[in-house]
């Protein structure tokens, strides 16, 4: 008989920005190191009872290379016994190493995981480790592999999606991000302090208050030049009903380029109750799987029709729902795909877009974003889903208690 899995506690830092943000001089190490000893300290852990460390990590080389997840843990001074890894689902990996560690407590084979995620994007460029799929010729064009921009602009052109619903979109991104920072929604973020003790960074950089539809619309796509070397012609080929790409997307409706970490503390109800922490909710059902590969980012729904079908729910049952902004496109035909007739529940305090995704802690943030605002507007269920490389896709659905 499985054990339900419990969300104990999802804890992240702030977003750093690329260009001369401020966690480029924290190690990701690091970075992971001190949300690991802030949630010690907050639950009076014995390190010595976790049964395993998860960290999702898109770019798993050079500093974040050599397994970061047992690396920060004992860099943490956490103990001895515990194992730790890194996996990459590309940008599921902070929701895949969740979903992971749920499966592990609901097998009854473990009680007490750390699931999470890092990406330091401003100190590992992504694609710095190369990969198959993008990089090796005979492979790509046996695959029809586009970069994601060519495939969101593809969605946005088969959907009918004009630059102005895209810049829209974007732009009340940003309002709800400044708003929710103002108003101190985000009690999941943890302050990051560098090793004297000084503030470094206690809120997402990457939002921007003085965004306004006339800015968005001054800048150029970001995939027009990259898809006339050839990505077009690609996509096409496999789009025939396509006459031409419209390149809609640029640098201000696609997600931003961070830094950042976090951390869901996962376990079972009696390992809970020894603990005497009061978990927050119960992870329902957890899906993957994975859709054309060229147009690559219509993942999330579908992922999240079979979580539903799983928790024997439809979308209408779904409080709040945290779909990741990749690219605005992504999050349009999210809501045409499951049937939503409004955007009221859907990224209700904005998202990666105003905050940025670093790529392997986006999933992990998301499921603390989600708790954040189910906890203060005392609902129910929440959704999380992503868009995945490849062509993937990502939901879990949980409910608190």
């Amino acid at each position: 008989m499985p054990q339900d899995a419990y969300i104990y506690d999802s804890i992240r830092t702030p977003r750093g920005k690329k260009k001369n943000g401020s966690l480029h001089e924290i190690t990701p190490t690091d970075l992971l190191a001190k949300l690991m000893t802030h949630l010690q300290k907050k639950h009076n852990l014995d390190t010595a009872g976790i049964d395993d460390v998860i960290i999702g990590c898109v770019t798993p080389i050079g500093d974040q290379g050599g397994n970061i997840g047992k690396t920060a843990s004992q860099y943490a001074g956490w103990d001895v016994d515990v194992p730790g890894m890194q996996l990459n689902r590309f940008c599921a990996s902070g929701l895949e190493a969740i979903n992971t560690a749920a499966m592990k407590v609901r097998s009854n084979w473990e009680n007490l995981i750390v699931a999470g995620g890092v990406e330091s994007m401003s100190r590992v460029p992504m694609a710095s480790d190369g990969g198959s799929m993008a990089f090796e010729p005979k492979v790509n064009l046996h695959t029809n592999f586009v970069p994601q921009g060519i495939g969101a602009d593809l969605i946005a052109t088969i959907e009918g999606f004009t630059r102005t619903e895209l810049d829209n979109y974007a732009l009340a991104s940003h309002q709800k991000a400044v708003n929710a920072t103002k108003k101190n929604y985000f009690s999941s973020i943890v302050p990051i302090k560098d090793q004297n003790g000084i503030m470094l960074l206690d809120f997402d950089e990457h939002i921007r208050s003085d965004t306004s539809l006339e800015s968005l619309g001054q800048l150029k796509p970001s995939f027009e030049e990259i898809g006339g070397l050839g990505y077009d012609a690609v996509a096409l080929s496999k789009y025939p009903q396509v006459e031409s790409i419209n390149h809609l997307h640029t640098a201000g409706n696609s997600s931003g380029i961070v830094d950042g970490a976090s951390l869901t503390l996962i376990g079972s109800l009696k390992k809970a109750t020894e603990l005497e922490i009061s978990p927050k909710a119960k992870i329902i059902a957890a899906a993957t799987i994975s859709t054309d590969p060229t147009i690559m980012l219509t993942g999330p729904g579908p992922a999240t029709k079979k979580a539903l079908k799983m928790a024997r729910m439809n979308i209408n049952d779904i409080d709040l729902i945290e779909i990741n902004e990749a690219f605005a496109s992504v999050v349009l035909r999210f809501i045409n795909d499951v049937g939503i007739e409004s955007l009221d529940n859907i990224n209700v305090n904005g998202g990666a877009i105003a905050m940025g995704h670093p790529l392997g802690a986006t999933g992990s943030m998301l499921m603390g974003t989600v708790l954040d605002e189910l906890e203060r507007r005392d609902l129910t269920t929440g959704l999380i889903t992503l868009c995945v490389a490849g062509g993937m896709g990502i939901a879990t659905i949980i409910e608190r208690v």
